[in-house]
């Protein structure tokens, strides 16, 4: 294949410019919060299936202490009626007012059992919605600094976006200058090489690869014209002559 060797050195410029092109995308597609961001989300997964979990557990002692205060408030109501029975009159028979204050006696027991247990619900039921409230506030700082990140990284990448776009917008001008069948082969080496092309003949080293060409690589290449495009017998890259070359 030949070309001009200014359309030659103008693949360079073009190399350049995709070059930046590429590494702007990898920023853009690799955001600095990104890890940060996976790592929250993660977190936030575990912590809202404990949220749940415990708003059960909470919704369940609120329930067993709704059941023990109307246990309690039943017993009450019952020694309260007793109590009004005999304080009345109304029972004269000394051997049911003694079956009465029996039974008032276990009534009072039966209280303060009640009561106990009442209490260790409460305190249960006190130390699961601490335990909610903790849960409920990671849940809320988790969503706060996953905002503030998810906020910071759109900004970057709009901002990288309006950077590709500018960059990006000389790209026409150069291509045009490149003939189709050299714009063609660095296209399909550009694919196939991880982005690199070409590369520029300095100092004896291939730009493409960075590998020194050897004395006979060199002769070879002062000896081929200057409109042959050469290709790195190691990389299989284009290269390009510049001033630069030692040749």
């Amino acid at each position: 294949m030949n070309a001009d060797p200014a359309a030659q050195l103008r693949l360079l410029d073009l190399q350049a410019l995709d070059a930046q092109v590429d590494q702007l995308r990898h920023q853009r597609n690799n955001p600095a919060e990104a890890a940060e961001i996976k790592d929250l989300l993660g977190k936030r997964v575990d912590v809202d299936g404990r949220l749940r979990d415990q708003r059960i557990v909470v919704d369940d002692l609120a329930a067993a202490q709704a059941k023990a205060d109307a246990d309690v408030e039943q017993v009450k109501a019952r020694r309260t009626r007793d109590r009004e029975r005999m304080d009345s009159g109304a029972v004269g028979d000394p051997k049911a007012l003694e079956r009465m204050q029996h039974e008032l006696e276990s009534l009072e027991r039966r209280i303060a059992t009640l009561e106990d247990e009442e209490l260790e619900v409460m305190e249960q039921l006190e130390e699961a919605q601490s335990a909610l409230a903790e849960l409920t506030s990671a849940i809320e700082d988790i969503d706060a600094r996953l905002g503030a990140l998810t906020t910071s990284r759109d900004e970057k990448v709009a901002a990288l976006d309006a950077e590709i776009s500018s960059v990006s917008a000389g790209r026409g001008d150069i291509a045009g200058a490149i003939p189709d069948d050299l714009l063609a082969l660095y296209e399909k080496l550009r694919a196939s090489k991880g982005g690199i092309g070409v590369g520029a003949l300095r100092a004896r080293q291939c730009g493409g690869c960075q590998l020194t060409l050897d004395a006979g690589e060199l002769a070879e290449i002062r000896a081929t014209p200057a409109d042959t495009v050469l290709r790195h017998e190691e990389c299989q890259r284009i290269l390009v002559r510049t001033a630069e070359s030692g040749l």
